[in-house]
C-alpha cells in the first residue's frame, strides 16, 4: 500500500467516525425529542382531566340552573294567551 492510498484510507476512517458519531447524537436527540412530546401530551391530558374534575360541580350546577330557567321560561310561555 503506498502513502496516497494509507493516507486516502485513513481519511476515509476519519469521516466514518465523525458520520458514526453526529448519527449517534442525531438519534439520542430523536429519542429525547420522542419523550418530551409523550411527556408533554401527557400533561396536556392530566391537565384536562384535573380541570374537569376541579370545574365538574360547577358545571352541573350551571346545567342545573339552566335546566331551570328553561322549565320557568316554558312555564311562563303557557300563561301568555294565543300561545
Amino acid at each position: 500500500m503506498d502513502p496516497e492510498e494509507r493516507r486516502k484510507l485513513e481519511r476515509t476512517l476519519s469521516l466514518a467516525e465523525d458520520n458514526n458519531r453526529m448519527i449517534k447524537k442525531l438519534y439520542r436527540a430523536m429519542r429525547w425529542s420522542r419523550l418530551m412530546h409523550f411527556v408533554y401530551i401527557a400533561i396536556i391530558i392530566a391537565a384536562s382531566v384535573g380541570l374537569y374534575y376541579y370545574i365538574q360541580p360547577y358545571l352541573e350546577r350551571v346545567i342545573e340552573v339552566y335546566g331551570n330557567v328553561r322549565g320557568a321560561l316554558e312555564n311562563a310561555s303557557d300563561l301568555i294567551p294565543g300561545r
